[in-house]
């Protein structure tokens, strides 16, 4: 009856994981002969896990990465796609993540510029930063639809705050002005606080003159620019290649 008691208590305080910790443990032979001070710390390191394995869960379900299973230990530096090692050991360290610091993966389709993007959000989730991921002609239609409903503001201000931002397939067309403007808005919020990774088709050398307009070209690539990782794939699409192996 008191174990019962104990377990409601502590499901009642939200402590789920030492619940669960508790009903597991007792059920192990070995754990009775542990001293009252190393059975509570086992309990509490149950706590532990169980918020950070909830805390990971949730980060990864806001995430709303388009490929959740891509992740940095699987990348694939075999295919021939100019895709350097050093530089993802480099990011495989999150100090560039409360650094700013912006990734710009461009390339033709197909070369896995998406899935290295994921893999990036799902690394900085995992060392417990917030990540907001969205395709391009997607997150401008959210914003047109903020303006037309008042939350745009709002809207704007939950992605600054993400840690990480992910923009997949940047200038698949050039920005109309309304985009160049929203565009600029996130950038400028971001700039220098938090890390944006953005994914595009056309190599960065381009991206000034499809923004079409020289002046905020300018301001959206001095910032997005300075400093930046630039990985840029070249190569045959890995799908194609893929397809070519099974048959």
């Amino acid at each position: 009856m008191m174990l019962e008691q104990t377990l409601s208590t502590l499901n009642h305080l939200k402590l789920f994981g030492m619940a669960k910790g508790l009903d597991d443990r007792l059920k192990i032979p070995a754990h009775a002969d542990l001293a009252h001070d190393e059975f509570v710390g086992l309990l509490v390191q149950d706590e532990k896990s169980d918020r950070d394995n909830r805390r990971l869960a949730r980060l990864l379900k806001n995430a709303r990465l388009r490929q959740p299973d891509a992740c940095l230990e699987a990348v694939d530096y075999k295919h021939p796609r100019g895709l350097q090692k050093q530089v993802f050991l480099e990011l495989a360290n999150p100090r560039w993540v409360p650094a700013g610091r912006n990734v710009l993966l461009t390339g033709p389709t197909g070369i896995g510029k998406s899935w290295l993007a994921c893999a990036l959000g799902n690394f900085a989730a995992r060392q417990g930063f917030t990540v907001l991921s969205y395709r391009a002609p997607r997150l401008f239609e959210e914003l047109q639809q903020s303006r037309a409903d008042g939350s745009r503001l709002k809207f704007l201000a939950r992605l600054a705050k993400a840690q990480i931002l992910i923009i997949d397939d940047i200038l698949l067309t050039p920005f109309a002005d309304q985009e160049r403007a929203d565009f600029l808005e996130i950038v400028e919020d971001r700039h220098a606080r938090a890390a944006t990774v953005l994914t595009s088709q056309l190599p960065t050398k381009s991206w000034h003159a499809a923004m079409n307009e020289p002046t905020i070209a300018d301001a959206l690539c001095d910032r997005l620019f300075h400093h930046a990782f630039k990985i840029e794939l070249r190569g045959e699409s890995m799908r194609k290649a893929d397809d070519k192996r099974k048959s």
